[in-house]
């Protein structure tokens, strides 16, 4: 693997992150990480819809005319969101009907329309595929990551099974309420942003 493609995968995931570094798709962040079910599913598939869009927009930029290239990439983000909208339909209705209309509000995520625009309009198709895919991840793993410590901490659960012993409630422990309410998922995603420019010095500001 050479390596600019190799930049290409990883740069999304740690040092470019799109939550944690370009703090872009904050407010599905904040509505869908309540659960790690929810924001795992979305997470799967605003990385499905950025890299299907990136390819296929890769595939046909030689032919958008310059002056309707937003239109036609939103019609293409949109077609791939209403797919991957009916699968969840047909086989996970239960968290389609959770995550509501979030799922329909990808097609103005930001991240999925700035790689179509930054990267896939100017590079060949597959390297594209791997942006939008890498882009995905890298804002799966901030949603995985919030909704892990909301709902352990919030409802003692993870994926909606029991973690924390009965006998920890006997001995007088309780569920944070204040955790599953969105303004701890920002404080959350601060602490996030926080740790990384701790570690990763060339992220602070001079």
């Amino acid at each position: 693997m050479d390596k600019k493609l190799k930049e290409t995968i990883l740069n999304p995931i740690f040092k470019g992150n799109p939550i944690s570094v370009l703090v872009l798709g904050i407010c599905s962040s904040l509505a869908v990480t309540v659960e790690l079910k929810g924001a795992f599913v979305m997470a799967l598939s605003v990385t499905i819809v950025t890299g299907l869009s990136s390819l296929v927009c890769s595939l046909i930029r030689k032919s958008i005319p310059n002056r309707v290239r937003i239109i036609i990439q939103l019609v293409v983000v949109a077609l791939m969101v209403i797919l991957v909208d009916q699968v969840l339909k047909a086989y996970a209705y239960g968290i389609d009907k959770q995550l509501s209309v979030y799922i329909g509000l990808i097609i103005t995520n930001c991240i999925v329309m700035g790689r179509i625009e930054a990267y896939a309009l100017s590079n060949k198709p597959w390297p594209s595929l791997l942006d939008g895919l890498s882009n995905g991840i890298g804002y799966g793993m901030i949603l995985i990551v919030v909704a892990f410590f909301r709902e352990l901490l919030g409802s003692g659960t993870l994926f909606g099974f029991r973690v924390i012993p009965e006998c920890f409630y006997a001995a007088g422990y309780m569920n944070n309420g204040l955790v599953i309410l969105p303004p701890m998922a920002l404080i959350l995603l601060g602490c996030i942003i926080w740790i990384q420019r701790s570690i990763q010095k060339d992220l602070q500001e001079k």
